[in-house]
C-alpha cells in the first residue's frame, strides 16, 4: 500500500475502485458503444398527457411533474425542515492563507423533537471582499483532510474503510491531515475572489446501509416508506441546511452560491440543485449513474449495479427499475433540466468509463432545449468535445485527461465558469 500511495496518479483510481464497488462481485459492465441497447429518451418538453411545452410558464407545470417523479421514484422524498439550528463558532483565523483569507470553523447543531445532529463546517472567505461568492461542497474524509492547517479540528467522525484516512476503529484521525488538499485548492480559489465552504458528508449520513438510523434520517425516524429519502437525498438536504446558515453570513453573497460535488457527492449536488433554487450554480464532477449520465445507455455502472452495491443511496422504489431503465418516465437529462435557467457544469474524466463520460455529456446536451425556453444557450456544442477542451454555455462541460477524481484542472474550469456567469 505504501508504494502504491507514492504513485500519485494511481491514487484516484484505487480509491474509486474501493469506494464504488467496481472491483467487487460478478457484474460485467459494458464499455462498448456498439452494445448500447436501443433507447428513446423522454422529452423534457412534453408532458405525460402529450401536451407540448412552449413557454416558461408551461415549463413550470412540466418541471413540477418531473421533479415529483424523481422524488418519488429515484431519490426519495425529503422532509421539510421544521427544527431549529444553533450556530457556534469553534475557531476563527482572520489572517489565514498568508493573510488573504478569513477562516472559520463552525458547529451547526440541528435539533428536532428531542433529537440533534452536529455538522462541522469549514469556511474560507477572501479577506478583502465584503460579500463573496462561495463554492459549497461536501468532502469525503473530514475537514482536516482538505488543508494541512494544523489548527483545523479532527472531529473523530465515522469514515469509510480506507487505511489512508482513518485509525483502526474507522474514525477520522490526524494522519489524514492535508491528504485531500489537491482536491480543494483553497489558496487558488481565494486568490480568484471566491470563498469555500465544506462539510464532511458522513456527518450528515454515514455511507453504509444502517437502516437510516443515523445522521439526518434520525431526525425524522417516523418517516419511512418506499419513497422515503435515501442517503443521496440526505446529503443534498444537508447542503440546504448549510445554505440556511450561509444566507445569514455577512461575508457571503447569498445570491452567488455554487453547490459542487464529486462522484456520489456529484449526484447529491445535482439533487440539491433540483431541491433548492437558492443554489445559483450547480457543478457535477464525475457523477455518473444517478448523476449526470443517462441511465438508458447502460454503459459502465447501471441502475441495477448501483442499487445492489449501494442499497441506501436511493429510494427503495428505485430498485424496481433494476435492469428496467426504459420503464422510468425520466432520465438524467431531465434532472439537469430542472436547474434551468441556472448555470450547470458537468465534468468527466476520459479514463473514468465506469461513470460514462459520453452519457454525462449527453445528459447536458439533452437538457439544452429547456434552457432555450429561457433564451439561454445550454450546451454550446452538439458533439462531445475533445479531451481537455472545455466548452461553456449556460451548461458547461469538459472531459479531461485522467480518471476518477476532483483535480486542479477541474477547479480551473469551475472558476472560469463562475467568472463567466457572475461577471468577475
Amino acid at each position: 500500500m505504501r508504494n502504491l500511495l507514492k504513485t500519485t496518479w494511481l491514487v484516484p483510481v484505487f480509491l474509486f475502485l474501493l469506494s464504488s464497488g467496481h472491483a467487487q462481485g460478478d457484474f460485467v459492465p459494458n464499455y462498448d458503444e456498439s452494445k448500447i441497447p436501443p433507447y428513446a429518451l423522454p422529452d423534457p418538453l412534453q408532458r405525460t398527457d402529450g401536451s407540448v411545452i412552449k413557454s416558461t410558464s408551461d415549463w413550470e407545470k412540466r418541471k413540477k411533474e418531473i421533479f415529483e417523479y424523481f422524488q418519488r421514484e429515484v431519490y426519495g422524498i425529503s422532509p421539510v425542515w421544521d427544527g431549529k439550528m444553533e450556530v457556534r463558532e469553534i475557531s476563527k483565523n482572520e489572517s489565514a492563507i498568508g493573510g488573504t483569507a478569513i477562516r472559520q470553523e463552525l458547529k451547526l447543531t440541528l435539533s428536532r423533537e428531542g433529537r440533534s445532529l452536529d455538522m462541522f463546517v469549514l469556511l474560507y472567505l477572501p479577506k478583502s471582499a465584503k460579500a463573496s461568492p462561495v463554492f459549497l461542497g461536501l468532502n469525503f474524509y473530514g475537514n482536516h483532510t482538505v488543508t494541512d492547517d494544523k489548527d483545523i479540528l479532527v472531529t473523530g467522525a465515522w469514515i469509510r474503510n480506507n487505511e489512508t484516512y482513518h485509525s483502526e476503529n474507522n474514525r477520522a484521525s490526524e494522519k489524514g491531515r492535508g491528504l485531500r488538499k489537491d482536491a480543494w485548492p483553497v489558496e487558488e480559489i481565494i486568490g480568484r475572489g471566491y470563498g469555500v465552504a465544506t462539510l464532511y458528508y458522513g456527518e450528515l449520513d454515514p455511507d453504509f446501509d444502517d437502516g437510516f438510523k443515523n445522521g439526518v434520517h434520525a431526525l425524522y425516524p417516523q418517516q419511512r416508506d418506499s419513497s422515503s429519502w435515501g442517503s443521496i437525498a440526505g446529503w443534498a438536504w444537508g447542503l440546504s441546511r448549510m445554505m440556511d446558515y450561509l444566507e445569514t453570513h455577512a461575508g457571503v453573497d447569498k445570491k452567488k452560491v455554487a453547490v459542487l460535488g464529486h462522484s456520489r457527492l456529484g449526484k447529491a449536488a445535482l439533487w440539491a440543485g433540483a431541491l433548492d433554487e437558492r443554489f445559483a450554480m450547480v457543478i457535477s464532477n464525475n457523477s455518473g449513474c444517478g448523476g449526470a449520465a443517462l441511465s438508458r445507455r447502460k454503459f459502465g455502472e447501471t441502475v441495477g449495479r448501483i442499487n445492489t452495491a449501494f442499497p441506501h443511496w436511493f429510494a427503495d422504489r428505485f430498485k424496481s427499475y433494476n435492469d428496467r431503465e426504459n420503464e422510468l418516465l425520466v432520465d438524467q437529462h431531465q434532472l439537469i433540466a430542472l436547474m434551468a435557467p441556472r448555470p450547470v457544469y458537468i465534468a468527466s474524466g476520459v479514463e473514468d468509463t465506469w461513470a460514462d463520460p459520453k452519457g454525462e455529456f449527453l445528459g447536458g446536451l439533452e437538457a439544452s432545449p429547456v434552457y432555450g425556453l429561457f433564451g439561454k444557450e445550454g450546451m454550446p456544442v452538439s458533439e462531445m468535445p475533445a479531451v481537455d477542451q472545455p466548452v461553456m454555455g449556460t451548461i458547461g462541460y469538459h472531459v479531461r485527461s485522467g480518471g476518477h477524481g476532483l483535480t486542479r484542472y477541474d477547479w480551473k474550469q469551475y472558476l472560469e465558469f463562475a467568472d463567466k456567469h457572475w461577471g468577475k
